[in-house]
């Protein structure tokens, strides 16, 4: 066949919602995409256990340590998920760990800030996990069959964080006025990061058009965002909190909610590795892949002893 015939082949596969599969013949272009990613989300759930991490020897009550450290497990499976996931496309897990631990792999730059507060741990839940909702839900119909599959639990456990994440800040807002305070100041440090996650304007995304046309994407960053506004500026009501955006109103005429401009210099110097926390981030990944060098070495010793004695039986 042609290699034009193939592209059309596999563009029809995709217009008619058939998954592309790990042995069916893929654009070159595809596949890269796809690893890249699915790895750099994989990074970002592996990466983003870190500044909740900080909070389980510090949570509040028993409770609520027991229900952070589910969290961080439920990331680190996701990100196990994903590197399956990236591993169908011929890449390896080593190869992609490398690639995060030198820096040239990108993961979401909003586990680049730190948790300052308990009431932090509440914002992330309901904002950061939030907004990595709408890009997840819209993830579990992507093309690529086992990143689609993937997502299926991986949105199930994240819209459950999201919850805890609300439900602690309801708590905190019910409370002292001290604990009110928190609650606000963790909203006001951590919308406008999460605002940021959704990725550059779509006039400045690269791959964007290049993903919906492929439908690795089903919604461009900012149709994201402007989603995520709407949303996120109704719950706060619930809070009796505000967003930290003077320029946050309903606009009736276009049914949404119309907000202030984005910090893109901030976005751009995180994303650039020069975040309040890249370099911690990174220190301590990298200690920790150091750290467990004795488990995968005895991982595969077990491996290899175990199959020279299948080996033995048979001979």
């Amino acid at each position: 066949m042609q290699l034009q015939d193939l592209e059309k082949i596999f563009q029809d596969k995709i217009d008619k919602e058939i998954k592309i599969e790990p042995k069916d013949w893929m654009p070159d272009a595809y596949r890269k995409t796809n690893i890249r990613q699915i790895s750099q989300h994989a990074h970002s759930e592996v990466v983003g256990m870190l500044p909740e991490g900080n909070w389980i020897s510090r949570a509040p009550s028993l409770k609520r340590k027991a229900i952070l450290i589910a969290k961080v497990q439920d990331e680190a499976g996701h990100g196990l998920y994903l590197y399956s996931s990236a591993e169908t496309l011929g890449t390896s897990r080593d190869e992609m760990l490398e690639q995060l631990l030198s820096g040239k792999a990108k993961y979401s730059s909003i586990f680049n800030y730190p948790t300052l507060t308990w009431a932090d741990m509440g914002a992330v839940g309901w904002l950061v996990d939030g907004a990595a909702i709408l890009n997840q839900v819209m993830l579990c119909r992507t093309s690529y069959g086992p990143y689609a599959r993937a997502m299926v639990r991986i949105c199930k456990e994240e819209s459950f964080h999201q919850r805890q994440g609300f439900e602690t800040l309801l708590v905190l807002s019910k409370g002292t006025d001290e604990q009110k305070a928190m609650c606000q100041d963790a909203i006001n440090r951590w919308w406008w990061p999460s605002l940021m996650m959704f990725g550059p304007r779509d006039s400045e995304s690269t791959n964007s058009d290049q993903s919906v046309k492929w439908k690795i994407k089903r919604k461009t960053n900012d149709e994201l965002r402007q989603q995520f506004i709407d949303m996120i500026a109704e719950q706060v009501k619930v809070l009796g909190m505000t967003l930290p955006d003077d320029k946050l109103k309903w606009n009736e005429e276009r049914k949404h909610y119309d907000f202030g401009e984005i910090d893109w210099d901030e976005f751009w110097a995180v994303v650039k590795g020069n975040g309040p926390c890249n370099k911690q981030r990174l220190d301590a990944r990298k200690k920790a892949h150091a750290d467990g060098a004795w488990v995968r070495e005895a991982a595969l010793a077990h491996a290899a002893k175990k199959k020279n004695r299948q080996l033995q039986k048979v001979a």
